[in-house]
């Protein structure tokens, strides 16, 4: 069985929440009553939950997202990257998203939900959505995030086959601007010959001449005897990935 994997809003992206904030942006352009923005990451790979998208760090991703957002914390766009799979038909995923982000009224206490669906030029096969929900909340210059990400229909196409990705995504700013921040999650899937794993990440970034640069170290716990993996796990080594990120 060939499984096609993908993305999502990884720390080397702008979180989808940022877009339903464009306003405050001076470099955003007004539409509709909301705000354009973009940003666009080159990386040394591309790591979605601990899996690589490249087969192993093969080639480096160019990866871009467009996006609108307006003062209610309505937003909407479109994310895309280069990938690399076994499936010679994987080659580009393109996914459009459409979220509202908020806060519980005065409580200090944020919202973030979001419709992802993750679509595969010549590989329709593999296509599916996810719904994503996040809390976070802010510390002083501590934030802490918790998701829930369920699976909406089939997950990567595999008949039967339903996930939900579990995570807690803390971070810190220092006061030079430099962030360190991670994530610990694990990947439930239930379906026959499913089974999940855990995945985290560590990382520091920081912003000089308009560029975002980050360098994470990514891990899991698959190895060779994973039910789905166990023929492919080197694309779950651990890994350094550096990436640069401009946002417009």
């Amino acid at each position: 069985m060939k499984l096609g994997h993908t993305l999502l809003l990884s720390g080397l992206l702008l979180s989808a929440s940022s877009f339903a904030q464009a306003a405050e942006s001076d470099s955003s352009s007004e539409v509709l009553g909301g705000t354009i923005t973009g940003n666009l990451t080159f990386a040394s790979d591309y790591v979605f939950r601990g899996e690589s998208e490249t087969m192993d760090g093969d080639v480096p991703v160019v990866q871009g997202t467009l996006g609108w957002g307006n003062d209610d914390g309505w937003y909407g766009g479109i994310f895309a990257s280069n990938i690399k799979f076994a499936d010679p038909n994987l080659e580009i995923v393109t996914a459009p998203f459409i979220g509202k982000a908020g806060e519980f009224g005065d409580s200090g206490f944020t919202y973030d939900v979001m419709v992802f669906s993750y679509l595969y030029a010549g590989a329709s096969y593999s296509n599916y959505t996810e719904l994503w929900l996040k809390v976070g909340k802010q510390f002083g210059q501590a934030n802490i995030q918790l998701e829930v990400t369920p699976t909406i229909d089939d997950w990567f196409g595999v008949d039967g086959w339903q996930g939900v990705n579990y995570a807690i995504h803390p971070s810190y700013e220092f006061s030079n601007g430099v962030n360190v921040s991670g994530s610990v999650g694990y990947q439930d899937l239930d379906g026959e010959g499913a089974e999940g794993w855990g995945h985290w990440n560590l990382g520091v970034s920081k912003v000089y001449l308009g560029l975002k640069f980050d360098l994470r170290y990514h891990g899991s716990t698959v190895d060779e005897t994973h039910k789905v993996y166990g023929t492919q796990t080197k694309i779950f080594d651990d890994r350094f990935v550096i990436g640069i990120n401009k946002s417009f």
